[in-house]
């Protein structure tokens, strides 16, 4: 039986067998002893992406009180979900999406601490996942924007969108509208000055679109 900690597009922590590219964690959220999750979703601000190889270090899936372990197809939908690069285990992605919000936004270099404010107002409304209103037509936001669309979550690439299932990406197809958002405003900032999330091979690697 999978263990509860696969995230989604729309934040949500999930008990599927789906194989992720990246771990992360929003704090401790689970119980120790019985290894399933409690009921907060979060239990801090930092909402970080990681690497699942960081110098050898091997874990105990929800086996420590440390941080939970979650899990993520993609960069792509870590980031819909509303998660940002680590700065500790991926510091020169943190480095990048720091400098492409820069570029986007100006102002001083942020703080980690100043962008998670920002982005935890931007991914929650009222406890549950925000969608936001599309600014731009599909066609002009940046690869590796997650959208909604007919109550399905997308991730948009090179002019296709691939939609997120239990076992991995569907076949891309062409969307004609969406419904919001999902990837937080400033995240599609960041995509369009530049930052390049990493993309599951199934998006990566496809030759035919």
């Amino acid at each position: 039986m999978p263990l509860q900690n696969r995230v989604t597009p729309l934040g949500e922590i999930v008990a599927i067998a789906q194989r992720g590219m990246f771990t992360g964690n929003r704090g401790i959220l689970h119980d120790l002893a019985t290894r399933t999750l409690l009921r907060r979703r979060w239990a801090s601000r930092a909402w970080l992406t990681c690497t699942c190889d960081y110098r050898g270090r091997r874990r105990t899936v929800m086996g420590g009180r440390s941080w939970t372990e979650l899990f993520f197809l993609d960069e792509a939908v870590a980031l819909a979900a509303g998660h940002r690069p680590c700065f500790l285990c991926r510091r020169e992605a943190a480095e990048r999406f720091r400098g492409a919000w820069v570029a986007a936004k100006g102002g001083a270099r942020p703080s980690a601490a100043q962008m998670d404010l920002i982005l935890h107002h931007e991914r929650l409304d009222r406890g549950q996942k925000r969608v936001h209103p599309l600014a731009l037509p599909l066609a002009a936001l940046p690869d590796g924007t997650g959208v909604l669309a007919e109550g399905y979550a997308y991730i948009l690439s090179r002019g296709w969108a691939w939609r997120w299932t239990c076992e991995g990406y569907a076949e891309p197809e062409r969307l004609d509208r969406a419904q919001g958002l999902l990837t937080p405003p400033s995240v599609v900032q960041v995509l369009a000055a530049g930052y390049r999330p990493v993309l599951h091979p199934s998006i990566a690697d496809a030759a035919y679109v």
